[in-house]
């Protein structure tokens, strides 16, 4: 079931906060745990109901072993048992998400034929696998005491953040469930959880699938093996770069507002990326909790800077083609973290070599922009090939003309309007670039933002949002407008990251 679906929207969703509201009633939170922990795994059977068995396999088997740690009292039984927890969530990860891929792999490397066979990959398992593996090193560290069955499953699988984040830790939201029914401020959390759902919304299906259309049909058209032009190429790269971001940054303002209807503050995940001055910068900003993940439980027990300069720089190389292969089975993925390895590399040496030499704001900006943008196209491309033609083209390398002349030019033929999409492209840009991010405008319901950088900065405070008649009917407008580009496309798109 997508946040971005009619059965989840007008049926799913009101049904849920009906009930829940019933139970808030009651006063009683073990009854407002449980229609969580229900709706939740609801949602997530709605799927595909088979692998519910494996979440619940998984759940079940990780409380089982996290009980067994705090029984356990000597430090060597304690991480042994976290071992043997980290082996058996890893390899469900690796038998469901990457077998097929190092099998494929193997025979390609021994010229054998081996045969598999296919894999479903279950939804959000490497969410909930790394949730669960982060929570049992906390349990070895003694920094959480054990929760009730109900908490914990609920822990996991709180259908707002369960299928693409945030990767939350148990201080964050355990804490929350022991009061869930006696909530001071459960309506104000409830008006500024609407306009970051509906917002969230805006940007998944006005923004991230409207842009689409100018990214699809290029990739399409070079992994089939035709030529694009240069102006084709860069125009598809920016796009795809603009529909992940919206794709992504909308999910994740639809799980913070999700949450904060039923009155739980979600951690924030993505703060504004391509405000970023420096490759060091984005990875603070985008997909934050999975970056705090493989900073704490990767980089650091790797020796992170502890061992000088070098080691750090493999550390940190390591980390990163890891977290592109955390994305994906495939070398695309792998590459897209090299990719990023390399420009963290370059970056740090820059900053330990050249300290006198700062880059200015807006450079720095424009730069990390060009730069990821660039790394985006590994990662939308369905083949090696694929990638190698788009950068060829994008740099003018296969025989490609500026603008007509290829066997099939997007913007030329298939859209037929170069003027709109760079003013869309344009448009998104100065989006992203001046404005400020939504956990600034809604700053009020989960604390102030964690400073978006914004060129035009001065104007935060004046769009902040309060709940006042203007930012209500604003708020209408926007949910209006949402619901009404769904209505234009009945099969709602499923959000880039459900794939991972």
């Amino acid at each position: 079931m997508l946040f971005n679906s009619p059965e989840f929207i007008y049926v799913f969703l009101p049904m849920v906060l009906a009930v829940y509201w019933l139970a808030v009633k009651s006063n009683r939170t073990q009854l407002c745990i449980l229609v969580l922990v229900a709706a939740s795994l609801a949602f997530y059977g709605y799927w595909k109901p088979v692998y519910l068995l494996l979440f619940l396999v998984s759940v079940a088997g990780n409380y089982f072993i996290s009980l067994r740690i705090f029984a356990a009292r000597a430090a060597r039984a304690k991480r042994r048992l976290l071992a043997l927890g980290v082996l058996f969530n890893l390899g469900l990860l690796g038998y469901f998400k990457y077998a097929m891929f190092v099998v494929e792999n193997a025979a390609l490397a021994v010229g054998a034929s081996w045969q598999f066979g296919t894999i479903l990959l279950p939804l959000a398992i490497s969410f909930f696998t790394f949730q669960q593996i982060a929570y049992l090193v906390d349990c070895r560290k003694g920094d959480v005491a054990p929760p009730s069955a109900s908490r914990y499953l609920l822990f996991i699988s709180f259908f707002p953040q369960l299928i693409a984040g945030p990767i939350v830790h148990h201080y964050q939201m355990l804490p929350q469930f022991e009061n869930l029914a006696k909530k001071p401020d459960r309506l104000f959390l409830f008006l500024i959880g609407a306009a970051f759902f509906f917002a969230g919304l805006f940007k998944k299906v006005v923004l991230a699938d409207s842009i689409a259309v100018y990214a699809d049909p290029v990739f399409d058209v070079v992994a089939s093996g035709a030529a694009v032009t240069i102006l084709d190429a860069w125009a598809a790269t920016f796009a795809f770069g603009f529909q992940i971001y919206f794709d992504f940054s909308g999910y994740s303002d639809m799980a913070i507002g999700l949450a904060l209807l039923f009155g739980i503050r979600l951690p924030l995940n993505f703060n504004s990326p391509y405000k970023a001055a420096s490759i060091i910068d984005f990875w603070r900003r985008w997909h934050m909790t999975l970056s705090q993940f493989l900073r704490d439980h990767l980089y650091i027990p790797l020796g992170g800077n502890r061992h000088g300069a070098g080691r750090q720089l493999t550390n940190m190389m390591i980390v990163m083609l890891l977290g592109g292969l955390w994305h994906g089975a495939g070398w695309g993925f792998v590459l897209w973290g090299g990719l990023h390895g390399c420009f963290l590399v370059i970056n740090h040496m820059w900053r330990r070599l050249c300290p006198q030499l700062v880059i200015p704001g807006p450079a720095g900006m424009a730069m990390t922009f060009l730069a990821v943008m660039f790394a985006w196209v590994p990662f939308r491309a369905e083949t090696w090939d694929a990638t190698l033609a788009m950068w060829q083209a994008m740099f003018g390398l296969s025989g490609a003309r500026l603008l007509d002349g290829a066997p099939l030019s997007t913007l030329a033929t298939i859209t037929a309007e170069p003027a709109m999409a760079a003013a869309a492209l344009a448009l998104l840009t100065g989006f992203v670039w001046l404005l400020p991010n939504t956990q600034d405008w809604l700053s009020h319901g989960i604390g102030s933002g964690e400073g978006s950088g914004g060129l035009l900065k001065g104007i935060q405070k004046r769009l902040a949002w309060r709940p006042t008649y203007r930012w209500a009917v604003f708020n209408a407008a926007t949910a209006v407008t949402a619901l009404a580009f769904m209505i234009g496309r009945p099969d709602a798109q499923e959000f880039l990251y459900f794939q991972f």
